[in-house]
C-alpha cells in the first residue's frame, strides 16, 4: 500500500507543476504521508522536476524539515 502511496503522489505532483503554490501544498502533505526512504525518493523526483520548471524550486523548503 505505500508503494501505490508513493506513486500516487508523484502523478499528483507531476499534474499540479504547472501552479507553484499547489506544488508546495502536496510536497507537504506528501512529507506527513511518505516513509523515509520514499522522501528520498521523492526528493529525486523533485530535483527532475525542478530542472523543467525551477519556479518549484522554493518546495525543497519542505524537503528539508
Amino acid at each position: 500500500m505505500a508503494r501505490a502511496m508513493f506513486e500516487y503522489t508523484k502523478t499528483v505532483l507531476h499534474k499540479v507543476s504547472f501552479d507553484v503554490h499547489l506544488f508546495c501544498k502536496e510536497v507537504e502533505k506528501a512529507m506527513q504521508r511518505l516513509l523515509p526512504y520514499e522522501i528520498e525518493e521523492l526528493r529525486i523526483f523533485i530535483l527532475a522536476l525542478i530542472r523543467q520548471n525551477p519556479d518549484l524550486q522554493q518546495s525543497l523548503i519542505y524537503l528539508k524539515s
